[in-house]
């Protein structure tokens, strides 16, 4: 007998789910049903229901409700405008392109013609330039509208201001070859239209400039007209701001390149409006109509010195329708011992270098460049110094031993005669110019002096040169000078451009007497003037006071950190870093005794003045605020003065700031920051800078 399942059991578990059927009502007939088979179990409902459980929430799904209608055609329009813009710009842009490159084509030529001296080449490849920028200034007026694009517009702007910056400067560089033209061949050109004299190179550099100086008169109006075009050039890139360029693209430079181009179109365009009162003057200067004199003083830069180094030697010279001679020179030592003093001494010279000061506070003829501004020290010196003889002369011309490496860079070796040759070739002894190392050993042999005992006023030894160890100077410049006024033509480029680097660099400085003249020099900064200035300004000014030679080993790094808040004002943190990496050696190197004075805008409040040994009240001088303090740096040591302050003003958008360099220098490190912003160069001359906040 096979059991009959019943509802309560369960099934076994691969069987499907058990229903459970509803009770039926056992007083009611039962209707007839089929036969049931044993074998098939019935279909029984569970006693509870399962439930499935919740199925997931659907994710809301991504729909673009695109616009029916009116909205359609806006959006089709909208694109339409687009395609059209981008070809309206896409083919003037290659056209500008195109036309781009055969301008940077055209100035790679007129570069290269330039090196090459010939003016006939030049002529021709100014041309060619000058007509491929004026067909690219053509083509870019297609895209001259995008101008008023915000922000793109910016850029469109800065390359149209660059265009135009660049035909006023092409048609500068026309007038100026149509200028010097006629004298071509004297300034160490070939090719040209040669005025005066034949074209054979056999000239000599003095009677090259002969000639040249008589044609000064020509030459003023066209100073005129090329100033008026480069200042124009100027004005237009004056809006161009660096920072809106990134710093690099594609692994080059760019905003350092764009800073420094236009820092030198503003030096430039400075040096070409003080060109006209300076020809103006020099007739006077050359001695054309009436003979000069000129006493000229020697600083060494290796002790260096508020004016640019402690002054040495002096020589008087000649100046005779543009011919120079000298007259005497003599150590400065020599020229004390016929001057009574009768001034004190400032304070920090006696306290430091002692010496002669010990006994008395006289100040002395050697140290009286002790103010920074180079006008206001040798008018006081002069004034001095024709109490001890020194009269009948029409200015000061000091100089520095960068003019004389500069000058044996671009003329050679050069003999001396009683003295040897000289040379700049770097020598071991004192890893420095042999022409410095032998200046420095001549003028610095010391030892006793015995006198004799059986004689009076005999000496029986005696260091060399201990009578005038500076005698060397005299003749040395009189060699330098003898060689640089008998090149050949070939040598004079050289020559000028080592001129004009002594200058822009403050190795060689004017004090004149006439006041036409002393302007004139002011104007083109060779007068070593502290100036006027009425935005931020920073000079930093060293004295070695006797700590030898030791400047010839020290380095300077500048670094400004500046501090802009809300309301426009402006905290700085000026840190110096000084570093002497070579050995003690008892003779050039020794521990230096710095007095570091550091010029601001007049009212600027100190906050903090640190790495000073002893330190001045803050005081006004020449309209400025100046910190001042001492400090010592040792052989193979560092030293860092840190001076925090407020500036008197404030600004929200941009810092302008000159930098005036310390003459004798030899283009220290300056290094601004602003923010995550930072810049950096090698101060070479004044600089003065925009620097947005």
């Amino acid at each position: 007998m096979i059991p009959q399942i019943k509802p309560e059991n369960s099934l076994p578990e691969d069987q499907g789910p058990i229903t459970k059927e509803e009770p039926t009502d056992l007083s009611s007939p039962a209707p007839a049903a089929a036969p049931e088979s044993i074998l098939i179990p019935k279909e029984l409902k569970p006693q509870t229901k399962v439930e499935s459980p919740p199925p997931p929430p659907e994710k809301p799904r991504f729909r673009i409700n695109l616009p029916k209608g009116r909205g359609v055609k806006i959006l089709a329009g909208i694109g339409l405008g687009l395609v059209i813009l981008l070809g309206a710009l896409a083919i003037p842009a290659y056209t500008i392109y195109g036309k781009a490159m055969k301008v940077k084509a055209a100035g790679l030529k007129l570069t290269e013609a330039a090196k090459g001296q010939n003016i006939d080449t030049i002529k021709t490849e100014l041309g060619s330039t000058k007509t491929s920028l004026a067909e690219l200034r053509n083509s870019f007026r297609l895209v001259a509208w995008t101008k008023f694009i915000p922000f793109f517009g910016l850029y469109v702007r800065d390359a149209d201001q660059v265009l135009k910056a660049g035909t006023y400067g092409l048609e500068a560089a026309e007038i100026t070859l149509v200028t010097i033209e006629p004298y071509a061949d004297i300034l160490g050109f070939s090719g040209g239209k040669v005025q005066g004299i034949e074209s054979d190179g056999a000239k000599t550099a003095q009677e090259r400039i002969d000639f040249l100086v008589h044609a000064i008169p020509d030459l003023v109006p066209k100073a005129d007209e090329i100033s008026r075009k480069v200042t124009l050039a100027r004005q237009e890139l004056a809006n161009i701001d660096p920072n809106r360029y990134p710093v690099k693209f594609r692994g080059q430079p760019v905003r350092e390149k764009i800073r420094k181009g236009l820092g030198q179109v503003t030096e430039v365009a400075t040096l070409v409006s003080a060109a006209k009162p300076l020809l103006e003057v020099s007739p006077y200067l050359l001695g054309i109509e009436e003979e000069r004199r000129y006493l000229v003083i020697f600083q060494n830069d290796k002790e260096l010195r508020p004016t640019g180094g402690f002054i040495t030697a002096y020589s008087v010279m000649k100046v005779d329708k543009a011919k120079f001679e000298p007259v005497s020179s003599n150590d400065i030592y020599n020229l004390d011992d016929n001057y009574r003093p009768s001034l004190t001494v400032p304070d920090p010279i006696a306290a430091y270098i002692k010496g002669p000061y010990t006994l008395s506070k006289g100040w002395r003829l050697r140290d009286m460049n002790w103010s920074p501004d180079f006008g206001e020290s040798m008018d006081l010196f002069s004034q001095e110094a024709a109490k001890a003889g020194i009269k009948g002369v029409d200015g000061i011309i000091a100089v520095d031993t960068h003019l004389l490496v500069n000058l044996l860079d671009a003329i050679g070796e050069i003999g001396v005669s009683g003295f040897g040759n000289f040379s700049t070739k770097i020598v071991p002894e004192c890893d420095c110019p042999q022409v410095i190392y032998e200046l420095e050993s001549f003028a610095d042999t010391e030892g006793p002096i015995v006198w004799s005992q059986t004689e009076p006023g005999k000496i029986v030894y005696a260091p060399p040169n201990y009578d005038n160890r500076k005698r060397i100077i005299g003749p040395l410049m009189n060699s330098i000078l003898a060689n640089a006024m008998g090149q050949p033509k070939e040598k004079l480029p050289n020559l000028f451009e080592a001129a004009f680097k002594s200058l822009v660099e403050k190795h060689v400085l004017f004090y004149l007497f006439d006041e036409t003249a002393q302007s004139a020099v002011e104007n083109v900064n060779i007068a070593g003037k502290i100036r006027d200035y009425s935005g931020d300004y920073l000079h930093i000014n060293d004295s070695n006071l006797g700590g030898r030679k030791s400047n010839l080993y020290v380095t300077q790094e500048v670094e400004q950190e500046i501090t802009a808040a809300k309301d426009g004002t402006i905290e700085k943190t000026l840190t110096i870093t000084y570093k002497n990496p070579a050995k003690h050696d008892g003779w050039l190197n020794s521990v230096l005794p710095n007095w570091v004075r550091i010029y601001v805008p007049k009212g600027s409040e100190l906050i903090e003045f640190t790495g000073v040994e002893a330190k001045e009240e803050p005081y006004e001088e020449f309209g400025k605020t100046v910190f001042a303090g001492f400090f010592q740096l040792r052989p193979e040591g560092i030293a860092k003065v840190t001076v925090k302050y407020r500036l008197p003003f404030k600004e929200k958008e941009a810092l302008v700031l000159l930098i005036q360099k310390q003459p004798g220098t030899d283009s220290p490190l300056y290094r601004i920051r602003i923010g995550k912003r930072e810049e950096e160069e090698f101060l070479k001359s004044d600089k003065e800078m925009r620097l947005p906040l």
